[in-house]
């Protein structure tokens, strides 16, 4: 590891053009004067930071449910899956995770299994971290078939700035625990729909690293063994 490491990452294929806009548009302000040319280079520098794709490793723990979005758990309730995906309209416990312009966009599926839907549904722009933002915004949903035959969903949606959903993988896909999966420009929120009867093991507030911060564990523990 490099302390280079530290601060420069891989960007993701997804920001080249933007990068390239505002990098043009930079120089152009230059030639205009200093101070906008500085301005300019600030948000090519942000614009570069929000497309970054850091490596990421997951818990090597087989059973574990991860986040699938860097940020901040904002809404932990009972929640109907979208109807699009056809799950059962039995209540989940949804994990909200919301992204600020200023987190890594590349969303990571929370565990590994078959994806065995996916379903666009267009809707408006309110702020991601408002809770009608689930039923209201424009979102993305993908469920998700364990091995074991539990199913979860997540959910890509839209925010106030954000217009642009991107999903990498095509119903049938097969990934692993953490592997990206799509992204979303620019602020936004995703919504994990945990299998029923399963408790997070996140607070409202906490910080989220994709792929790596821990939202549920599957195993059954000594205590649940014993109360059946």
């Amino acid at each position: 590891m490099r302390m280079t490491d530290t601060f420069i990452k891989p960007m993701h294929p997804e920001g080249i053009r933007f990068v390239a806009i505002f990098a043009a548009i930079t120089v152009g302000l230059w030639l205009v004067s200093d101070f906008l040319g500085l301005v300019g280079l600030g948000l090519t520098i942000w614009c570069y930071y929000f497309f970054r794709d850091p490596e990421r490793v997951p818990p090597a723990r087989e059973g574990v449910i991860v986040s699938p979005a860097d940020g901040i758990v904002s809404i932990i309730e009972p929640a109907v899956p979208p109807a699009e995906l056809g799950m059962p309209d039995t209540p989940l416990t949804r994990v909200s995770v919301f992204m600020s312009v200023f987190n890594c966009h590349v969303n990571r599926l929370p565990i590994a299994g078959e994806v065995t839907g996916i379903a666009y549904h267009p809707g408006k722009f309110f702020n991601a971290s408002l809770d009608k933002a689930s039923a209201e915004n424009e979102r993305n949903s993908l469920r998700l078939r364990l091995d074991d035959g539990q199913e979860l969903a997540v959910v890509q949606i839209a925010g106030l700035v954000a217009r642009r959903i991107v999903c990498f993988i095509e119903p049938g896909a097969r990934l692993g625990t953490g592997e990206r999966f799509g992204l979303i420009r620019f602020g936004s929120r995703l919504d994990v729909y945990l299998p029923a009867g399963t408790e997070p093991l996140v607070s409202i507030g906490q910080t989220m690293v994709a792929g790596e911060t821990v939202l549920a564990d599957l195993t059954p523990s000594p205590n649940k063994q014993a109360d059946s």
